[in-house]
Parts: structure tokens; C-alpha cells; sequence
């Protein structure tokens, strides 16, 4: 019966504005949609994220890839809880911490499925409810909290990048009140993607900042169409498309036509993204560690 009231609960939240309401597992499946997989972050305060679902990164890069994880970050990621646990209310907590010698710690982990794929003819939803950390101004300089997904063949090569693709969720530095949504692709520099940089857009969060509640960000990969369309949105209002007809079908295949993507959750400290922004290298002595990401639920969909 308990379980019944919370699903009939979650249906009015649907309804309702999502930034402020304590929602405590993953939402309805939609009508048409058939749910992939999920985790809601249930478990008891400071206890592990579900090892049967996720992967915890450590150390400052993969083994044998490209140092700082590739993008310039500093911070070294661990496995301690400190940085890296639910916090019994239904949340992932990712912490940013600086110890007393300088060094930076944080948290990041990444799915163990990797084959999450738009279904032929189908689309592809992946969806999470974050609370990124609140912080703003000159304290907030550095932080680089993100949802995303890598194509799954950058396992255990980790020079594959941008080739395989990569969808940026949710990005965001230095305490913006700003989401922005990210497609990788194609080679590096330049290419179709204009990387380093990537096809992306932003935009303010709605109702309330991002850093101060709740928003739901989503990313679909539709098949359904021609040319096919990859799409970011906010509380479910849409603010950045790529279609294939963008780029060449080979750059195009090289990031569909694999087994799938991975899923990744992380706090980064400084690297090119926020050091860009910034216009100066971050985090600065000024920056204030110890404001946690805060993750409600992950869940995939298809919709075939």
C-alpha cells in the first residue's frame, strides 16, 4: 500500500513543478516508454553507491589514458566516503573536498552497463534529478559538476575520444546559474563537433537557479526521425538540437553505430571548462570546498 501512495505521489509530481519537491525514487515510466534501468539512491546515510549498477573511478585518469582525465582537472578522485555516498534521504552526495596540504579530492562514477542505445526506428532517454552544488561567485570558481555519457568503446582504449561520442547532460562551472548540454564528436581539434569545445548550448535554469534546487535534466537520442536528432532538455523544456544532416555520416556512425554509451557522474575541480569561463586557472585560494552534487535518481528509457 506504501508503495502504491508513492507512485500515485510521484504521478502528482509530474504535474507539478520538480525543483522543490522531495521526490524519493524514480518517476512513473511515461506513457510508450519502456524503462532500461534505474537507480534511485536508495540506502542508508553515508553507505556506498549500488556496486551492482556503478563503477568507482579513482586516481587522476584511467590506466594508460590521458592524464587528469583528459581535460585538465586537478582533482584526485576516491572512493571515500567523504567524497563519494548516499546520504539516506535518497541522494547521491558527490563532495568536492580540499585537504589541508592543497590537494583536492572528489567523486566520480560511471555505469557498468555501456550499451545504452536508441532502439532502430526507437529513441533513446536518459534522465537524472540534480541538485548541482550551491555555490556561486568567486567561492564557486572551479567546480565542474556533470551528467553525462562516453560511447562504450573508450573502455580500455581511452585515445578513442571524441571518435566514439560523448553526451554532456548536464554541465556546468563555476557556479553559474546556467545547464549547459554538449555533443563530442568527430576528431580533435576541429571537425564537426569544434572541439575542444563541442556542439553545445545553454541556458538558465527555469523557476528557480540550478545551484539552489532540484532540476530535471534529460538528453534523448531519436531514431524515430530523419535525419535523426540528438536533444537536451531542462524541466522538460528543450534548448539544444543536433541532427545528423550536421556533419558527415561517417563522424555519424563512428558514435551510433557501437554497442552503446556509458553513464557518468562526477564533481571535477578546475580543468579547461572552468578555467575558460573564468578567463584565470580555478579553483583559486579563495574557492570553498565542501558543497556536494546531489543526484535523486538516474533512470533510461526507450521507446521503441
Amino acid at each position: 500500500m506504501a508503495r502504491k501512495l508513492t507512485r500515485a505521489l510521484l504521478g502528482l509530481a509530474l504535474v507539478l513543478p520538480l525543483s522543490g519537491i522531495a521526490q524519493a525514487a524514480v518517476p512513473p515510466t511515461p506513457p510508450g516508454w519502456s524503462l532500461a534501468w534505474s537507480d534511485d539512491f536508495t540506502g542508508a546515510n553515508n553507505s556506498a553507491p549500488n556496486g551492482t549498477n556503478w563503477i568507482v573511478d579513482t586516481g587522476h585518469g584511467y590506466p594508460g589514458g590521458p592524464g587528469n582525465w583528459g581535460t585538465g582537472e586537478i582533482q584526485r578522485y576516491t572512493n571515500d566516503r567523504a567524497n563519494l555516498a548516499l546520504d539516506g534521504s535518497g541522494n547521491l552526495r558527490i563532495t568536492p573536498l580540499r585537504a589541508a596540504n592543497g590537494e583536492w579530492t572528489s567523486g566520480r562514477i560511471e555505469t557498468r552497463r555501456s550499451n545504452f542505445k536508441a532502439p532502430a526506428g526507437g529513441i533513446l532517454r536518459i534522465e537524472g534529478r540534480i541538485q548541482m552544488p550551491n555555490i556561486t561567485g568567486t567561492p564557486a570558481l572551479g567546480y565542474w559538476p556533470a551528467f553525462w555519457a562516453l560511447g562504450s568503446p573508450y573502455r580500455g582504449n581511452y585515445w578513442n575520444w571524441p571518435a566514439i561520442g560523448e553526451f554532456d547532460v548536464m554541465e556546468n562551472v563555476n557556479g553559474v546559474n546556467s545547464v549547459w548540454g554538449v555533443l563530442h564528436c568527430g576528431v580533435n581539434p576541429g571537425g564537426p563537433c569544434n572541439e575542444t569545445n563541442g556542439l553545445g548550448a545553454s541556458r538558465a535554469c527555469p523557476g528557480s537557479t540550478c545551484q539552489s534546487a532540484f532540476h530535471t535534466y534529460r538528453f534523448e537520442w531519436d531514431r524515430s526521425v530523419s535525419p535523426n536528432q540528438l536533444r537536451w532538455y531542462v524541466d522538460g523544456q528543450q534548448f539544444h538540437t543536433v541532427r545528423q544532416n550536421q556533419m558527415d555520416a561517417t563522424s555519424w556512425n563512428n558514435m551510433t553505430s557501437h554497442q552503446g554509451y556509458f553513464i557518468l557522474l562526477n564533481v571535477a575541480m578546475g580543468g579547461a571548462f572552468p578555467n575558460g569561463v573564468a578567463g584565470r586557472a580555478t579553483p583559486t585560494a579563495q574557492t570553498t570546498p565542501g558543497r556536494p552534487m546531489l543526484v535523486d535518481y538516474v533512470a533510461v528509457w526507450t521507446r521503441p
